[in-house]
């Protein structure tokens, strides 16, 4: 069981003082532990060792506290390589932000729930943008860029298929199952076999599913490829209202 910070400090005879960066990264610890949905000011104040209007003094309420959790978050981003080309450096800090939202399940939905960024999140994306900028990717590309990225820029992205919640307590039928299967098979043939495909991969990967990681990584790469194709035919976006993607 994990001693809470305040009463690591009480048995050591002292209590550090609270500042902004400690209340924050005391949030991200509560967060990780419990969910974002448990963290509220009066946790937070008891896992400091305060009373809660203590907190205000460093933040204005629960929406800049959650604010801030994600300004840590963005802050274990590793840097941009230095000298690396463009497609390499876009392709390590992406996956740099995803090792980042892992590490913090919460992460995603507090990201997703801004209506507004940070100057840290300004920041981060200003650099991400610069590595397509100074690639020599023209504005119009790079704007379109970054819709195509979306939120894999933050490390994630929304899946086709969204794995089903699953207990050690649940037991399967298998006639049940197979009988599901059959009738799957004749109604909707081109998505069992793909449900069959995922099913025989699962062997390889842990817990069951499909590869998250592998199919962020496939995913990005495409896309990567597909602006290096664009930038080098200097691609225009005029052609959008025709549909027009692109020379071959």
């Amino acid at each position: 069981m994990r001693m809470s910070q305040s009463v690591r400090e009480a048995a050591s005879g002292r209590r550090a003082r609270v500042t902004r960066d400690r209340a924050l990264r005391a949030a991200v610890a509560l967060a990780d532990e419990g969910g974002l949905e448990s963290l509220t000011m009066r946790s937070l104040a008891q896992e400091l060792g305060v009373v809660p209007m203590a907190l205000y003094k460093h933040v204005a309420n629960k929406d800049d506290l959650i604010d801030g959790m994600v300004d840590i978050i963005i802050g274990e981003i590793d840097p941009a390589i230095a000298g690396a080309d463009w497609k390499s450096a876009v392709r390590e800090r992406i996956l740099s932000a995803r090792r980042a939202l892992l590490s913090h399940p919460w992460a995603r939905a507090a990201i997703e729930s801004r209506t507004r960024m940070t100057p840290v999140m300004l920041s981060y994306m200003e650099s991400m943008i610069g590595l397509f900028r100074d690639g020599g990717f023209s504005v119009d590309l790079t704007h379109h860029v970054l819709h195509a990225l979306a939120g894999r820029i933050w490390g994630f992205t929304q899946e086709v298929f969204a794995d089903p919640p699953t207990s050690e307590a649940t037991e399967v039928d298998p006639e049940a199952l197979a009988a599901a299967l059959q009738e799957m098979a004749s109604k909707y043939p081109y998505s069992h076999e793909i449900a069959m495909a995922i099913a025989h991969d699962q062997t390889s990967v842990v817990g069951g599913g499909c590869d998250d990681q592998f199919e962020f990584e496939f995913a990005l790469d495409i896309l990567l490829d597909g602006f290096e194709r664009l930038h080098r035919q200097g691609w225009t976006s005029t052609g959008r209202h025709r549909g027009v993607v692109g020379p071959a």
